[in-house]
């Protein structure tokens, strides 16, 4: 859940880079959310819920696209390739570039710093 909720405190911030983990925490909890408004809308009748639903999506198109794009720039790629089908999810699959990039520096080898230093 902290995952999610980094994603939503960088609200529309494209720079810098995204490890894995928040990626995909934060599309999963979107996606169960969604999907669980609109099975619970239309199983139980009640329109208040899809309009939640629809209000989630819309309130998230931003955080996600944000998200998406600092995964790129993990593995070292444009943001642009957020855009092209398929090959963007599997380059969200790969692993981040283990050095410094253009982007900045390893978020994953910040947070092994922080965490052996404690």
């Amino acid at each position: 859940m902290n995952w999610y909720l980094k994603a939503l405190k960088q609200y529309a911030d494209f720079n810098g880079r995204a490890r894995r983990k928040e990626y995909w925490m934060f599309f999963q909890i979107s996606l169960l959310f969604t999907y669980g408004t609109v099975v619970l809308s239309t199983t139980l009748a009640i329109p208040a819920l899809l309009f939640l639903a629809t209000l989630y999506i819309f309130a998230t198109i931003v955080p996600g696209a944000a998200v998406s794009v600092r995964r790129m720039h993990d593995i070292g790629k444009s943001g642009w390739y957020a855009l092209v089908p398929f090959y963007n999810l599997y380059l969200c699959c790969l692993d981040s570039e283990i050095r410094e990039n253009q982007y900045g520096e390893n978020p994953k080898k910040t947070a092994d710093a922080v965490l052996q230093k404690v």
